[in-house]
């Protein structure tokens, strides 16, 4: 049984269907060119093909590297755009691979992989509901971190969000969700408390965890294999301070702080989560100038405590004396900023990994292949502190505590580091860019963790490196709901 949906959705995807199959006998000698048409004057949004003076626009992911060639895109402008798109795509042979923004489009373009799919944008439904009473927000499928953000905060409330604020809420919290909050309250899929998805057979569902139990677990950190998301419900939390920012050094320091950093990490409290990071960046004249034209060593931390205790804690690497120190109680959505993420689409090429710990020799590794003197291609290359509440057991324990839904598909991770790299791609350094991603990996692939974090794998994987002995269960979850494999994810399980 099925939480019913809102009746007006459940009309309208009622009426489309009817007038569809009414059409039916006609549609038989349409080309599909010509049955794209009947299907664009039935949408809120529109059908952009191959030809069109938009085509170019309607399929470019946000990463620009990105060459999507779909045989179709559609711009949703409605959930009933979403359901309807899913039943034509059904009914004539087409895959539909929903997609927000595009940061992580790499796997699900590769080797042409949308040639018979209908690429189906959701980035003009933005929807957000804040329920302060019950400290919820409910999402609509191409909502941004921003908006959930500038939402909630003016009621003194945050959410496990993303690291910039353009990515995008409904993907990063399929594939579980790292925020900056993470060590204490654990992975974003974790809070969610709903979901409403249409699925291959082009029925639009509410789901939760006494209502199609089984999707309600695969989809929270699953990935987006399992039926097109049109709106989350999760929890928010009354924060309204942390204390954050950045300590930064010459990347000639790298070596020390870095080791000073692994080391720290062993003895902070859940309530504290960091990076360190290396980067390389180009002299471009929007960079500010402690930044422009440098490589250096940075340490971002965000501390959920008073700020005379982010002070004690942040002691050992202010000891290490850095050139530019911006802690600072600051509200939750400034962390927004934190990372300093490119503030719109870039071409980029990057890859993850995921470590069990990281003793000094791992840090060695690390610095070697992209230190100061290492002749990397990278641009930015970082580990994240993880372990606290986004240890599985914590997260089932956590849950059990609060009497919120027991975790899903990814609880949380058995590896106490996560590693990402990017590089700008731009002409000429493909090359430069695959040797030193290449170079980092196996230099501290003695170290790797079993499993992989699904939203920074910017490559394809078998899926056994995310999901391990979970994707048996998984595997058979998708023949039940999507027998011929309707739904593409840039991540599928099967």
């Amino acid at each position: 049984m099925n939480t019913p949906v809102p009746s007006a959705a459940v009309a309208d995807a009622a009426v489309a269907d009817f007038v569809l199959q009414q059409h039916a006998p006609d549609i038989a000698t349409l080309s599909l060119r010509e049955a794209l048409a009947l299907l664009d004057e039935q949408l809120a949004g529109r059908v952009h093909l191959s030809g069109d003076p938009d085509w170019d626009d309607a399929r470019a992911a946000w990463n620009l590297d990105v060459d999507q060639r779909p045989a179709v895109v559609v711009t949703a402008r409605s959930t009933e755009d979403l359901v309807r798109t899913v039943g034509f795509g059904a009914r004539y042979g087409l895959a539909v691979a929903p997609q927000g923004t595009g940061h992580n489009a790499g796997p699900l373009a590769a080797d042409n992989g949308l040639a018979d799919a209908i690429l189906l944008r959701t980035h003009e439904l933005r929807g957000v509901e804040i329920d302060v009473e019950r400290r919820t927000a409910r999402v609509e499928a191409g909502a941004l971190w921003g908006d959930v953000v500038a939402a909630a905060a003016p009621h003194g409330l945050a959410a496990l969000a993303g690291s910039s604020h353009d990515v995008g809420v409904v993907g990063y919290t399929l594939g579980g969700g790292v925020s900056w909050l993470a060590r204490t309250h654990g992975l974003a899929a974790n809070q969610v408390l709903a979901v409403e998805i249409v699925t291959a057979d082009g029925r639009l569902r509410r789901v939760d965890e006494e209502h199609d139990s089984e999707l309600f677990w695969a989809v929270r950190g699953g990935g987006g294999d399992f039926g097109v998301v049109t709106a989350l419900e999760f929890r928010l939390f009354p924060i309204t301070e942390v204390v954050a920012g950045m300590l930064l050094w010459p990347a000639e320091r790298a070596d020390e702080v870095a080791a000073a950093w692994a080391d720290w990490t062993n003895t902070v409290p859940d309530a504290v989560q960091s990076v360190v990071r290396i980067m390389h960046l180009p002299p471009l004249p929007e960079l500010p100038p402690f930044l422009s034209g440098r490589s250096v060593v940075i340490v971002e931390a965000v501390v959920l405590d008073s700020p005379a205790r982010a002070d004690e804690l942040l002691a050992p690497l202010r000891a290490l004396a850095p050139e530019l120190d911006t802690v600072h109680p600051q509200s939750p959505a400034e962390l927004l900023a934190l990372h300093m993420d490119p503030p719109g689409p870039v071409p980029g090429r990057g890859d993850g990994m995921m470590l069990r710990e990281l003793p000094p020799a791992a840090v060695r590794a690390f610095v070697g292949a992209v230190g100061a003197d290492s002749g990397t291609a990278l641009l930015s290359t970082e580990i994240r502190h993880l372990g606290g509440a986004v240890e599985p057991d914590a997260a089932v324990q956590r849950a059990a505590d609060l009497g919120l839904p027991v975790p899903g598909a990814t609880a949380g991770f058995e590896a106490n580091y996560l590693v990402f790299a990017g590089a700008m791609a731009m002409p000429g350094a493909d090359e430069a860019i695959a040797r030193s991603l290449g170079r980092l990996f196996s230099q501290i692939e003695p170290w790797r963790a079993p499993e992989e974090y699904l939203n920074f794998a910017e490559q394809r994987r078998d899926a056994t490196r995310f999901f391990g002995g979970r994707l048996a269960r998984l595997r058979a979850l998708k023949r039940a709901v999507d027998p011929t494999r309707v739904i593409r994810s840039n991540h599928p399980v099967g």
